[in-house]
């Protein structure tokens, strides 16, 4: 669905990808980890088309990114830190992406909307929000148009307990729908049950790209951060 075949980037002398290839495809639920300044973000920005790769490319559904930029309306993307408009309500940012994407069906995913209770927001205005209000509304905004592909950054930090739980919840269901969703996080014990595979760069380039049950297996360690840690001693 998604592949990229050997992408890399530099700005000016800083090499932030170097070679990297990947296949993802539907129905997988993908942990994209690395320590600060692996490449992960400017990964996810080349995936979405807001950089462009110095050599190699990556194609969505067999057709080039590049000359197709169409297929972004099939991706849902929930950034680490969501910014919106000051004076803008919850029920504006809504309303106004809705407007944006046009969406042809008309029919919308709220469930998020609802079991976060920001139904009852509405009129709220986002410079009054707390941040893990905002990062409720990026949920909402990532799962609306109901897209083939989530690509989720930091998706649980900020929220309490219980919201965590609850957008969990979300992407178990969307995994099972055979969706194909990228998560990025630093807390690895919020991925151990949801993922099937796992990617691990570092400086830039692509360490592994393993099934998350043959990483167990090859480790013998049942918790995604004990596996990565004896990985990465062995090497």
């Amino acid at each position: 669905m998604i592949i990229a075949s050997n992408v890399s980037k530099k700005f000016k002398k800083l090499t932030v990808l170097e070679n990297v290839s990947l296949n993802c495809i539907k129905g997988e639920c993908i942990a994209l980890i690395g320590p600060n300044g692996s490449g992960k973000t400017t990964l996810i920005k080349t995936i979405l088309g807001m950089v462009v790769p110095d050599s190699g490319f990556i194609t969505f559904n067999g057709r080039n990114i590049l000359h197709d930029w169409k297929y972004r309306s099939h991706i849902g993307y929930m950034p680490q830190i969501g910014r919106y408009p000051d004076n803008m309500t919850i029920g504006q940012v809504l309303s106004m992406m809705k407007d944006i994407r046009a969406h042809k069906e008309k029919t919308f995913d709220e469930e998020l909307i609802y079991a976060f209770g920001l139904n009852i927001l509405l009129n709220k205005r986002m410079r009054t929000l707390s941040g893990g209000t905002r990062q409720k509304v990026s949920a909402c905004l990532a799962f609306l148009f109901d897209p083939e592909v989530l690509i989720l950054d930091e998706p649980t930090a900020g929220l309490d307990p219980l919201s965590s739980e609850l957008l969990k919840d979300k992407i178990r269901k969307e995994k099972q729908k055979g969706k194909l969703i990228m998560i990025t996080s630093h807390i690895l014990s919020e991925l151990d049950d949801l993922i099937t595979q796992v990617i691990y760069m570092q400086e830039g380039k692509l360490v592994f790209h393993k099934n998350i049950d043959d990483l167990r297996k090859e480790t013998g360690e049942q918790k995604l951060s004990k596996a990565i840690a004896s990985v990465m001693i062995k090497k």
